[in-house]
């Protein structure tokens, strides 16, 4: 692969996840969209602010999140992100394609190394 297809292809995986990264983040509770961000950013997969709140509002459409405003000590108030029961479900689903997936890729790096 040469420079540009290996970025895309790594771009590619990133945003293959950030739904379900998303989801692990506001499993943890109520949620501010900007510490979604700062999580995302901690753990090298950085987005910018542009593509997580259109993925928030579908995530919300579709039943899966839910939110609440709260008062902000700094300013106007915040909405506040959470998982609804469907959410949960997903989540729970997600977590389990994911250690699937895990668990055959890595037996295919191990294989093929």
């Amino acid at each position: 692969m040469n420079e540009i297809n290996l970025e895309n292809t790594k771009a590619q995986m990133r945003r293959g996840i950030l739904e379900f990264c998303i989801l692990l983040i506001i499993s943890k509770g109520n949620v501010y969209a900007n510490d979604i961000l700062k999580e995302l950013k901690t753990a090298n997969l950085i987005v910018v602010e542009g593509t997580i709140y259109p993925l928030l509002s579908r995530l919300k459409n579709s039943g899966i999140l839910d939110y609440s405003w709260r008062e902000s000590k700094t300013g106007p108030p915040r909405k506040y992100y959470s998982l609804t029961g469907q959410g949960k479900k997903t989540l729970e689903d997600l977590a389990e394609t994911w250690q699937e997936l895990d668990k055959s890729i890595s037996a295919l790096i191990k294989k093929f190394k």
